[in-house]
Parts: structure tokens; sequence; C-alpha cells
């Protein structure tokens, strides 16, 4: 009988960035292909494989718009923007009408070879130049820097900041007679001068006077701060300015474990993602070591996984490391975070279930050629209990191009896995 069926467990392993295009310098390659994955290679031979577009052909993925895509949810209708998650990814506490903000430590230019930051009397923006929009790469003091800002108040609304990983923080605008349809300031390239926000209605015309306000303020707070002057004394580049980017409002995205017939726990490590898995109702599984950096622990994440799995059914786990090399356009470094993606995965094999089922992707691609996300399809690798295998031996772009799964899209992903762990209702009589 149906309700007899084995219930199977699903690892669904989100590699960030994890897509490609052609790489000269490694032969015509992708870095998927390129590398050395021993374990990829015999799942795939083991499983099915194909190549899928996470939200659309075509379609520039952000990490938020994927993941929500990935989990079954079409983020044409639900997405209320990235501020949001980022925000109570880091344990903010969000409420109904506030605005946030996902923001980066920034550099901008502070010597007279470059235009010297300024405010604008009339907007009340700062005028200035990017240098740097990850402050290069800052990974310490950052609680300082965000303790500086934290608490301010500015024309009656309330400044909530709080630091995340390495370069990002959250940033909450709470206060009365706020909307949240407000441009960006950062000009999201350097060279660029910090663009000035604007509202497209009266309540977001307040919030844009705010935001402009804020990033003025942060910068005559924190060239001074003693973290940056250690910095400067360092040669590093000191993070001098909030950039707030990805407004958006708290969205109502319902309860994952209910609307699939699981229980699901979340292990990732970023703010962003954490918070998409907090608006599911996701059990959310922190893992030490793990930095959303090139240096991550990702065999502390693959155990984490293995634990994990003991008392949930879904378990959710994204790896940034290709992300990151990918927007360096650092082909080499692509290729070897991806192999050290291949011994955590045989880590997880090796020590999870038996008869575990495994998915394995990217939410989207990270082109060395563009150092930032594109369009392009993603490999997709499938295997354990009742998947047929095919024809292919290799885990990669090309290979996956041929394989029994075809080309689909990332709000498939979900419904597969639920069918093949036996928990999907019938759809009809």
């Amino acid at each position: 009988m149906a309700g007899d069926a084995p219930k199977y467990k699903s690892a669904f392993i989100i590699c960030d960035g994890l897509g490609d295009r052609p790489v000269a310098s490694l032969g015509g390659k992708t870095p998927t292909e390129a590398a050395n994955t021993p374990t990829l290679d015999k799942l795939a031979a083991g499983g099915a494989v194909g190549l899928m577009y996470p939200i659309a052909p075509g379609i520039v993925a952000g990490s938020d718009t994927a993941h929500l895509a990935l989990l079954g949810f079409d983020p044409f209708e639900c997405y209320t923007g990235r501020g949001p998650f980022e925000c109570a990814g880091i344990d903010m506490d969000v409420r109904k009408g506030d605005v946030c903000f996902r923001v980066n430590f920034s550099t901008v230019y502070d010597d007279d070879s470059h235009q010297k930051p300024a405010v604008d009397p009339e907007t009340g923006a700062l005028k200035a130049v990017v240098q740097d929009r990850r402050a290069g790469r800052i990974d310490e003091g950052t609680d300082k820097i965000a303790e500086a800002l934290d608490g301010l108040e500015i024309d009656g609304v309330k400044i909530l900041f709080k630091e995340s990983v390495a370069h990002r923080a959250g940033l909450i605008l709470r206060g009365e007679g706020l909307g949240q349809n407000v441009s960006d300031v950062d000009p999201h390239a350097v060279g660029e001068a910090i663009w000035v926000a604007k509202g497209e209605d009266p309540a977001s015309e307040k919030t844009a006077a705010v935001l402009n306000k804020f990033v003025a303020k942060s910068y005559e707070i924190l060239k001074d701060l003693d973290v940056n002057k250690q910095r400067v004394a360092e040669g590093k580049l000191p993070a001098n300015v909030a950039l707030p980017r990805g407004v958006g409002t708290a969205p109502d995205l319902g309860d994952f474990n209910e609307r699939n017939g699981v229980k699901s726990a979340c292990i990732v490590e970023t703010g962003l993602i954490r918070g998409v898995g907090m608006y599911l109702n996701m059990d959310i599984i922190d893992v030490e070591g793990a930095t959303g950096g090139l240096d991550s622990d990702l065999q502390a994440m693959a155990r984490a996984v293995v634990k994990a799995l003991e008392d949930h059914d879904f378990v959710m786990c994204n790896m940034k490391g290709p992300d990151i090399a990918g927007h360096d356009g650092d082909a080499d470094a692509k290729a070897k975070v991806i192999e050290i993606i291949d011994g955590a995965v045989k880590t997880l094999i090796d020590e999870g279930p038996e008869d575990l089922l495994l998915a394995l992707t990217g939410d989207h691609s990270t082109p060395i050629d563009k150092g930032d996300h594109g369009g392009d399809a993603v490999p997709f690798l499938l295997h354990g209990p009742g998947v047929k295998p095919d024809a292919v031996t290799s885990f990669g772009e090309g290979p996956c191009g041929t394989g029994s799964l075809g080309t689909f899209i990332g709000r498939n992903v979900v419904p597969i896995l639920t069918n093949l762990m036996n928990v999907q209702p019938k759809f009809g009589a």
C-alpha cells in the first residue's frame, strides 16, 4: 500500500555561485569541470544529472531570490526585498513596518587625488567615490564598527545596526510613516560616486532622506574610529562608510515544513540565507568554523548535516566559497573550493544514512569572466533511493547538459525531492 512506502531523508547541498562559463586559463573548461571531484563524479555515475535555471532561463538571480525558488516559492510573487532576510538572519528584531537593508562596510576615498568626501547641503547625502565595496574584505573589528552606528536617531527614526559575516551588516530603520520604495545608495562598482537615495512616494521620500543622512553620518563617525586608524596603520583599507542596499519589509512566506510534510533544518554560512530559513520556520543550526569565506570549515558543515539528519527529514546546506572566488575572478580558487566541497560531500556520504537522497547544485552562476552573478544554467546532481542512473559519469556543466534530468527550473527541486522521499501527497483524486 502507498501508505507503507518507506520514507527517505534528503540533504540538499547548495554550492553558492557554483555555475560558470568556459575559462581560457582552465583550457576552456569551467571551474567545476576542471576541479578534481572524485566523489561528485562517482555520485553522478550512480545517479542522475541535469541543468537547472534557478529562477528562469537567463534571469540573473540573487542568492535570496534563488533560494526562495529552490525551496519552492515563486520570487516574482513573494519577494519583498533582501533586507529583512539579512536582518533576521543575524538575529535582529524585525517588526512590522520596519524598513530593512543589507549593508556593506565599504571604503571611500579620503585623499586629494580623488573626490574628497563631503556632505551635500541640499540632500544631506554623502558625496564620495567608492574605493572598495568590501573594505578590503574586512573580517575583524566589525562589532566595534557596528556598535558605533547602532542606536542613532535621525529625524525621529531609530537606527538599528548589527554586523554580520565579514564585510556584511544589517540595518533597520524604525519609525512612523516610512516607505520601502527607495533606490539604492550603493553604486555596485568601484570608482563610482555613491548614489543619492530617492523615494517613489511621500513615505518612501522620508525613508530616502533618512537613508542619505545615515550614510553621511556613518562616514563622519567611522573615518576616525580606532578600528579604522589601526587598519590604516597596518596598510589595510578602512571601513569608513556603511552602504545600504536591498531594501525590503518582512515577507509572509508560511511554514516550509507544513507545506512539504517534512521536518527541516538549515545549515548555512551567511546571515542572508539563515534569514530565509528562519522565515520558512526551518530549524537553524549554526556551525563553528563556518565563516562564510574561503577558509570556512566545510568538513564541520558536512558533519553538522549528518548530525541534523538524525532528527530531521530535510536538511538544506549552503556552502559559500564558489561565489566568493567567482566575484574575485579567481578561476583557480573556485576550482580549489569545489574540490574542498567534494571532500565534504564524501564525509556526508560516508557518515550519513545509507539510504540518503542527495541533491547538489548551485543557487546561481558567478562566472569568472563577469565577476558577478549570471543567468546561466547550473549543474544539478541527484543520487539516492529511487533515482535511476543515466549514462553520465562525471559532474560539471558539460556532462550535466546530457543528463536524464534535462533542463528545468528551481521551483521543480523540492517536488522532485519530496516525491522521491515518499512524503508528497497526491495532487488530485
